[in-house]
C-alpha cells in the first residue's frame, strides 16, 4: 500500500516512521528540496526531528504529482493556514479515490471552518473514499523515539476510522476510534489556546495550583463551545479532549507552550513567531475561537483574555488579575452539560 504524507515537518515525519515500521510504502512530500534530499540520502530530518534515524523505506519528494499519483492513503500534515491551498493543488492530481486523513489541529481564520470542512469544501466528494481525523496527545518527538502513545481516529464512517486504526496500530502507537468528528477537531484546535496560557503562567513564575486551575477551567470553556457547535460532551473527557490538553499544557515540547512562555517574558506576538520558528496554531485559533464564542454566545474568559493580549496589546498580568476577580460562579457538572 502506498501512503502519501503531505508535509515533511516534525509530525508528518514522525507519522511516516510509524507507517514505515508497519511495513507501509511511505512517500513524504514537502516544499524544501534540502529536507527531501536529506531524508533520501541520510535518512534523517535534523531540522524537525534531530537525532532521529528514519527507516530507509521512507522516500521524500518535492514533486506533488509524483507523491499523490497512485496513493491509496493520503495524509494531510500541514498547518491550518496552508490546508486550503495545498488541497486545491492536490485536487486535479487525484486519479483514484484515496482514503483521506488529516492531522492538522486548528480552525481556519475568516471562514471559522474546521479542517475537515475546509477539505470537504475544496474536494469533490467522489474524489476520495472517506475522511478521517487522526488526533490526540502526541508530541512528534516522543512518537519518533517510540514512546508509548495513544490517539484517536475519528470519522463519520466507522469502517474508515477502523481502517486508519489498523494502518497505524503497533507496539508503541495505539489508536482508538470515534465518530464525533466535531468534538475531536475542536478539542485538538482549542487546547492550543489554553496551552498558550499554560506557558505564560510558567513564564510568569506561577506554580502547579495555577496550572491545574487553567487546565481545568480551560477544559470547561472548550466543552461549552464544543457542545454549542454540536459535539458530544463526552469526547472532551477522552484522548482528543483532556488527554491532548494535558500533554500540550505541561510540556516544553509544545510550541504553543513555548509561545506562551515567550509572551510572558515580554516578546510581542510577532517576535514570538520569529523565535519559535514553527507555526503556533494557538495564536491564530485564538482569534477564531474568540469570534465563535461571540457567535454562539458562549462564555470563554481564558480565550477572551488571551485574545486581548495577542490582538489588542493587553498586559498578561493585568489579564490574569481580571480573570481572578471575575464574579463568583458555580462549577457546572457533566450532568448539566448533558441536559
Amino acid at each position: 500500500m502506498k501512503v502519501t504524507i503531505i508535509g515533511s515537518g516534525s509530525w508528518g515525519t514522525a507519522l511516516a516512521k510509524v507507517l514505515a515500521d508497519n511495513q507501509a510504502r511511505v512517500q513524504l512530500w514537502g516544499v524544501d528540496q534540502a529536507v527531501a534530499d536529506e531524508i533520501n540520502r541520510h535518512h534523517t530530518n535534523h531540522a524537525y526531528l534531530p537525532g532521529l534515524n528514519l527507516p530507509d523505506s521512507i522516500q521524500a519528494t518535492t514533486d506533488l504529482n509524483q507523491a499523490v499519483t497512485g496513493c491509496q492513503v493520503l495524509l494531510i500534515a500541514v498547518p491550518t493556514k496552508a490546508v486550503r491551498e495545498v488541497v486545491d493543488q492536490i485536487k486535479p492530481l487525484l486519479t483514484q479515490p484515496p482514503l483521506l486523513i488529516h492531522v492538522t489541529k486548528g480552525l481556519e481564520q475568516g471562514s471559522h471552518l474546521r479542517v475537515s470542512q475546509v477539505i470537504e469544501e475544496v474536494l469533490d466528494r467522489e474524489t476520495y473514499q472517506d475522511l478521517v481525523v487522526l488526533s490526540g496527545p502526541s508530541h512528534a518527538e516522543e512518537v519518533a523515539r517510540e514512546d508509548l502513545t495513544t490517539i484517536t481516529a475519528a470519522s463519520e464512517s466507522l469502517p474508515a476510522a477502523q481502517a486508519v486504526q489498523s494502518l497505524f496500530m503497533n507496539h508503541y502507537f495505539r489508536v482508538y476510534t470515534n465518530q464525533d468528528v466535531i468534538g475531536v477537531e475542536l478539542g485538538a484546535a482549542l487546547k492550543n489556546i489554553i496551552a498558550l496560557g499554560a506557558g505564560a503562567l510558567h513564564g510568569l513564575g506561577y506554580g502547579d495550583n495555577a496550572k491545574a486551575a487553567l487546565i481545568t477551567r480551560g477544559l470547561a470553556e472548550i466543552s461549552r463551545l464544543g457542545v454549542a457547535m454540536g459535539a458530544d460532551p463526552l469526547t472532551f473527557m477522552g484522548l482528543s479532549g483532556v488527554g491532548d490538553l494535558i500533554v500540550t499544557c505541561t510540556s516544553p515540547h509544545s510550541r504553543n507552550w513555548q509561545a506562551g512562555k515567550l509572551l510572558a517574558q515580554g516578546l510581542t506576538p510577532a517576535q514570538v513567531v520569529e523565535e519559535v520558528r514553527m507555526v503556533v496554531e494557538g495564536m491564530s485559533t485564538c482569534k477564531v475561537a474568540y469570534e465563535l464564542a461571540q457567535t454562539y454566545q458562549v462564555d470563554m474568559p481564558i480565550t477572551d483574555g488571551l485574545y486581548l493580549v495577542l490582538y489588542q496589546g493587553a498586559d498578561i498580568q493585568q489579564g490574569l488579575r481580571q480573570l481572578m476577580s471575575r464574579t463568583g460562579k458555580q462549577e457546572a457538572s457533566l450532568a448539566q452539560h448533558l441536559e
